[in-house]
């Protein structure tokens, strides 16, 4: 029964939480600062290109407001589905079977992000708003993920490699923190998705082609 009357309250913070993350930050940051992000670099929205093409101030504004909005879009999950399913807050702790709820949720960010409807279901690649959305998750995860992405960025200064590398951890985190074991599907799927969106990167690291960070590097170019 418990699961039943979370139906409906998990859905509508889905259809919230896509439409939120859906939100092209990186785009409208750019564009601010005279850039069209989609046609610099590698094209994509997200903080890495809007620091090659706009600069750090840009690029860290759009970490914040990506990393924001996924962190929003949990936390009014958080609120809405027990206020409406009649249960306890605590009955959708990750660690609890009907986390499920919320770890799906989790899985409508990053697809806003990834694929947006204002964007012709075009996007980013996930990692800023994952971050985001993991803190409201469960924020040991979240530090854990951030752990995984410096300690593989720092040395090679491959954003990408990094990015996969702490998508590929999140399941694993997860496990590692006590995540109700239903929930590793949803995480597992959050996992999937990031590095998929990095399908062209990992191609281009296989190559010996990825370009290693810096800011403003088209710029200089």
């Amino acid at each position: 029964m418990t699961m039943a009357r979370l139906i409906f309250p998990t859905i509508l913070s889905c259809i919230i939480a896509y439409l939120l993350c859906g939100i092209p930050f990186g785009l409208l940051v750019a564009r601010a600062h005279g850039v069209d992000v989609r046609k610099v670099g590698s094209g994509n929205i997200g903080t890495t290109n809007v620091a090659r093409a706009a600069g750090v101030g840009a690029s860290g504004l759009t970490l914040l407001l990506d990393a924001g909005k996924g962190f929003v879009s949990m936390m009014i999950a958080r609120l809405i589905i027990p206020a409406m399913g009649q249960v306890e807050v605590k009955a959708i702790a990750p660690d609890q079977p009907s986390g499920i709820v919320i770890a799906i949720v989790y899985v409508a960010c990053i697809c806003g992000h990834v694929f947006s409807c204002y964007l012709k279901f075009h996007g980013g690649k996930g990692i800023a708003t994952g971050f985001g959305a993991a803190l409201a998750f469960k924020w040991q995860i979240a530090l854990c993920l951030l752990v995984v992405f410096l300690v593989v960025v720092l040395p090679t200064r491959f954003v990408s490699l990094a990015s996969c590398s702490a998508a590929a951890s999140l399941p694993i985190l997860g496990l590692i923190f006590g995540v109700a074991p239903v929930s590793l599907i949803p995480l597992a799927a959050v996992a999937a998705l990031v590095i998929w969106a990095h399908r062209s990167n990992i191609r281009k690291l296989l190559k010996g082609e990825e370009k290693r960070f810096s800011f403003n590097s088209e710029r200089k170019a």
